[in-house]
């Protein structure tokens, strides 16, 4: 009855993500708690070469979430959800949605998973000593004007997909900073944010920008930070949003953002030397910085920020668990041949050979592995081979084999974190963790010891997304006089439960020894590559 009367009197908050799988809503009250929910399931496509959502799908899919959202509102409360104390909308960084000044999209929708523009980030990177990877939208942009492609000469808007529906629901066109910083390279000053001005100027100095008279800073949306006021649902707004004209216009939204972003929020790592680690197929740690690099280190990490402005240094790697989870799959399949383990899930089945990896010896008998089902940057591969590899004296045993396979997945997250802790001497506190590699006790363990800092896995992580871009709403209707940080920290997480992982120093030493043969045996996945 509580949450019945909150969500009819218009006090709930709604968050929407766009995700690369499924668009998902989380709806909650006033104790931040999710209360209902909606998705719709979608994949990309590939159309002419290019990665990329129809528009006719990105509206239905919006709207489908949003009715999903209603119906299972109608089914646990018996009311239809016509008003909301705020909405946020976030979605998948980065990519391409250039309009003219009509309002029409000039080309279909480039996501960031197209690698068509390593031209582009390269030249830019080089232009503004500063990592300008292939999917962030200003080397679509430019890729686009070295290509000469017809379009460009009417571009008007250049949008992120967060940033277009929220455009499509305000009329307001803004972005929150952490979504524009996969945009453009942004600074902060204060409680503001914007493009960085000096490279706003290179950038329309260069010769093919100059001679279309474009400039960056006009067609870009504007940058807002957290808590910022970003505009009100309008009629044309809710009626898009909600077909069947029952939601009520007027509802204020707050910056959208990105999902790294939403990330950050919905593990409580949005404040200076805490950072988040996201570990399933691929890998990747943010970590929140007190100031800028030193250096740049392009194709190894990029520079992004969190809703507040902070900046954030983002490892990313392509593979982690996915070699592993082939291992574990042939060995279920062993047992499954040969009529034994039949009483035990296959969830089980992957705990308990996960768990037998903390038998293993301190240099895994000599075992090496590399997880490598597509390419690798950080280590400097374009395509991948998996690998397993052993000396003739070797102790191959299960547990050692385990816990090579473990520790690969963290390879190359551990080459990138080395920079950051090595050579730029980044302070990490704490990381929170969310993923499949974090489901067993080794799986925190290996984590919290390969990268060197204390891990932590927080029973609310799995509300993900569309959960901190509802937090990042509700902090927008609230007395701004506290930071983001504090109140995710005093109102949102302070009873939260959680495991928290300090680093073990003998599997910390362990890891150690593994990842000096792991590098040198590098060599040997080259070799693999150029020759299988």
């Amino acid at each position: 009855m509580e949450n019945k009367d909150l969500i009819e009197s218009g006090n709930a908050v709604l968050g929407i993500e766009f995700g690369s799988t499924r668009i998902k809503a989380v709806l909650i009250n006033d104790r931040y708690e999710p209360v209902a929910g909606g998705s719709y399931t979608w994949e990309n496509t590939l159309d002419n070469g290019i990665w990329t959502y129809p528009l006719a799908q990105i509206h239905e899919g919006l709207q489908s979430c949003y009715k999903d959202l209603k119906d299972d509102v109608r089914e646990k409360y018996g009311i239809t959800l016509r008003k909301l104390k705020a909405v946020g909308i976030s979605a998948m960084m980065h990519g391409y949605l250039a309009f003219d000044k009509d309002g029409n999209l000039l080309v279909p929708f480039r996501t960031w998973r197209n690698t068509i523009t390593a031209k582009a980030s390269q030249e830019l990177s080089a232009l503004f000593a500063f990592p300008v990877p292939e999917r962030w939208s200003v080397s679509h942009l430019y890729q686009a004007i070295l290509n000469k492609e017809e379009h460009i000469t009417k571009i008007a808007g250049l949008h992120t997909l967060a940033s277009y529906i929220h455009w499509k629901l305000t009329g307001q066109k803004v972005i929150g900073v952490g979504d524009a910083s996969g945009m453009f390279p942004v600074e902060t000053n204060g409680n503001s944010a914007d493009y960085k001005a000096a490279f706003c100027q290179k950038f329309d100095s260069l010769a093919d920008v100059h001679a279309l008279g474009i400039k960056i800073h006009d067609i870009l949306p504007k940058v807002l930070v957290a808590g910022d006021k970003a505009g009100t649902l309008t009629d044309d707004g809710a009626a898009f949003l909600d077909p069947a004209g029952d939601l009520e216009p007027g509802i204020p939204l707050c910056p959208p953002e990105g999902d790294a972003g939403t990330g950050m929020a919905a593990t409580n790592s949005v404040e200076a030397e805490t950072g988040n680690i996201s570990a399933g197929t691929s890998i990747f740690s943010m970590v929140v910085l007190r100031k800028d690099l030193q250096k740049s280190y392009p194709g190894i990490i990029d520079i992004v920020t969190t809703p507040a402005g902070l900046p954030v240094a983002m490892v990313h790697a392509n593979n982690c668990t996915g070699e592993h989870n082939y291992w574990i799959s042939l060995f279920r399949e062993v047992t499954q041949t040969l009529g034994i383990g039949g009483e035990i899930t296959t969830g089980e089945f992957f705990d308990k050979l996960i768990m037998k990896s903390l038998e293993a010896d301190k240099d895994c008998g000599g075992l090496t592995a590399y997880n490598y089902l597509s390419g690798e940057t950080i280590t400097g591969f374009t395509s991948g081979r998996p690998l397993f590899v052993r000396g003739e004296n070797a102790n191959f045993s299960l547990a050692n084999f385990m816990r090579a396979q473990m520790f690969a997945s963290l390879g190359a997250l551990r080459a990138g974190m080395n920079i950051l802790y090595d050579q730029e001497k980044v302070p990490v506190k704490s990381m929170t963790g969310a993923g499949g590699y974090f489901k067993t006790e080794a799986g925190l363990k290996y984590m919290a010891s390969g990268i060197k800092t204390t891990v932590s896995a927080m029973e609310t992580a799995g509300e993900g997304g569309p959960w901190g871009m509802a937090l990042l709403a509700a902090y927008s209707t609230e007395n701004q006089r506290q930071s983001l940080a504090d109140f995710l920290a005093e109102k949102v997480f302070s009873s939260c439960r959680k495991t928290t992982q300090e680093p073990d120093a003998q599997i910390a030493e362990s890891f150690d020894i593994w990842f000096e043969r792991y590098m040198r045996g590098l060599a040997v996945e080259r070799a693999a590559v150029e020759n299988l």
